[in-house]
């Protein structure tokens, strides 16, 4: 059998084969087709088979000698470890920065606690990584401003650790997209159709919001560096040595309630005009919020999917939940008003408040269970748009009316029944991070109303004094 030739002069048809698969790769340095390269270096020579290289003379065609390619760039970073280098400033602006290793330790401890569902034992008795996130976020707040009492600015320590964290946690977004149909446009022109990725709806939309909530619930508390009013503590003494004021007597709207809360003091002519007025443009500003962040949560609950066992534990008739005075007025034909049944019932505590809304929600879910049955199991929605006439229908939209207004009569209201079920058994971890986020942003601009409502009823105390 004969060999091939191993001189590369002689353009065998192997080495043609050779040749034209090599002209596809443009980012070869060759010389051109037909054209012997000398070599240029002793690692050429080496590897381009001559006589006097180590290798001698090769029975097979040598692989053409080229230039090393550009260095490729690294890839970008993941989102996590972009959204950990980077350091948000009060404005909602961003400053470079790395994260350290006390930094990349705390990633460790809790992604490996979430990915363990709070269980660190292995046992896998732990709860779901959407729960676990949302406890995370739940006690993060109870640790950074649990004890804030008092409209002062946030210390740097539980600053900072409110910040770390929690973009820590929120970096699981980052991970949370949905396709959608694009189009790629090739190095030759072509244009094809791919599926690309983008932030999932509900995230790309509500998350940003949050953030800028939460950056201005931080920039009202960092407002209050030099005020007209200090605290005193449980015994009646100043926490802070004011000797130039002339103190007034501790009033507080809260009365024997909460005793053990700071109470706010002014001086006996009361606060000035600009102080007056600043406060009061902080309220609405923090009111504002509560709000927002309240129709956030209201919107992450609705869309989380009711558990199995809150529709069993239902009552089968709504008149039975809500009692023969609610039923009365809200099956009345006329027009009906959600403020005079409230009005009627005489609620003067949040607790009676949350039993009532408990028990006027299950109601709504029974009737809106009959509607849907009675019309070919259709969902609530086109039931609602096409038989108003219904009298369950009707039902369950005045059951919605007075929940509403009872959330808004009571704004610090605690977690119905049905949020709590809806919470726990949730398995969606986007929509327990973005429910969780703006639970705890929607009790801390309802903290800073109610302080601020404070001081305005120690001024107007004062200067009734005065």
């Amino acid at each position: 059998m004969e060999t091939p030739s191993s001189t590369y002069d002689e353009g065998s048809e192997l080495d043609a084969r050779s040749q034209s698969d090599y002209a596809d790769f443009d980012d070869l340095d060759r010389p051109p087709r037909g054209h012997r390269r000398e070599p240029s270096s002793d690692v050429s020579s080496e590897c381009s088979g001559e006589p006097g290289s180590p290798y001698g003379s090769s029975p097979y065609p040598r692989w053409p000698v080229c230039a090393l390619p550009a260095r490729v760039p690294r890839p970008p970073p993941p989102p996590l470890l972009k959204r950990l280098s980077t350091t948000r400033r009060a404005g909602g602006g961003v400053r470079e920065g790395k994260a350290g290793d006390g930094e990349l330790q705390l990633i460790k401890e809790r992604f490996s606690k979430l990915l363990l569902g709070e269980d660190m034992s292995g046992s896998g008795k732990g709860v779901s990584t959407s729960v676990a996130i949302s406890n995370a976020i739940t006690n993060l707040y109870a640790t950074v401003f649990g004890s804030c009492h008092r409209l002062e600015p946030l210390p740097a320590e539980k600053r900072s650790m409110w910040r770390r964290e929690m973009d820590c946690l929120l970096s699981v977004c980052d991970y949370i997209v949905e396709f959608f149909p694009s189009k790629e446009i090739l190095p030759d022109g072509t244009i094809r159709e791919v599926m690309a990725t983008r932030p999932r709806s509900d995230i790309y939309v509500n998350l940003p919001a949050l953030e800028k909530l939460d950056d201005m619930l931080l920039e009202i508390l960092d407002s209050f560096q030099k005020t007209e009013f200090w605290y005193v503590n449980d015994k009646g003494q100043k926490d802070k040595d004011d000797s130039v004021a002339t103190p007034c007597r501790p009033a507080s709207q809260r009365g024997d309630g909460k005793w053990w809360l700071p109470v706010p003091c002014v001086t006996k002519p009361g606060l000035t005009e600009t102080a007056r007025r600043d406060l009061q443009q902080k309220r609405d500003c923090a009111s504002q919020i509560h709000k927002a962040a309240m129709a956030i949560n209201n919107g992450v609950l609705a869309e989380i999917r009711i558990p199995d066992l809150y529709k069993q534990a239902l009552p089968k008739c709504g008149r039975a939940s809500v009692g023969d005075l609610i039923y009365r007025h809200m099956s009345f034909p006329g027009k009906f008003s959600p403020e005079y049944l409230l009005d009627c019932l005489e609620i003067s505590s949040e607790h009676e408040a949350l039993e009532a809304a408990d028990r006027v929600e299950a109601a709504m879910h029974v009737w809106r269970r009959k509607a849907s049955q009675s019309h070919s199991r259709s969902p609530w929605s086109a039931v609602k748009d096409l038989m108003e006439s219904d009298k369950n229908v009707m039902l369950a939209s005045r059951a919605d009316d007075v929940l509403l207004c009872l959330k808004q009569r009571f704004p610090g209201l605690s977690q119905t029944t049905l949020d709590a079920s809806k919470i726990q058994y949730n398995k969606d971890v986007g929509q327990a991070i973005l429910e969780s986020y703006s639970r705890v942003l929607e009790s801390l601009a309802y903290n800073l109303v109610t302080c601020i409502d404070d001081v305005l009823f120690a001024d107007e105390a004062a200067r009734k004094i005065a």
